[in-house]
């Protein structure tokens, strides 16, 4: 599966588990670490854990494996698949960090049509 595929279908999964302000970054041109990021946030720090486990398991199904998993226990949980790298926060800590910031010159891409309305 293609990196953008497993990007879009993990903007699915997360949306429908009621994931708040979903992003996805191309960083394809401006890193070697991967070649996407999804943001995603949740209501708590019970829902940032149910949105990684529900993410980690849906992509599991499709064939797809994390290479690394980091901060279960934390605002930030980071999934790391390789050419997909998904970080679900809760909102301090999504606002702390301010990923979106820190890669504001990458390509931000139009997943309007992926989510629910």
């Amino acid at each position: 599966m293609e990196a953008v595929d497993i990007a879009k279908n993990a903007v699915q999964i997360l949306d429908k588990k009621k994931a708040v302000d979903i992003s996805m970054i191309e960083i394809t041109e401006k890193s070697i670490l991967s070649d996407y990021f999804v943001i995603a946030g949740g209501t708590s720090s019970t829902h940032v854990k149910s949105l990684a486990d529900e993410l980690e398991y849906e992509l599991e199904k499709l064939g797809v494996t994390p290479d690394h998993i980091e901060g279960r226990a934390t605002g930030w949980i980071l999934l790391d698949y390789g050419s997909v790298i998904f970080h679900i926060f809760t909102k301090e800590s999504r606002d702390f960090y301010n990923l979106e910031r820190l890669w504001a010159d990458a390509n931000m891409v139009d997943i309007s049509s992926l989510l629910t309305e």
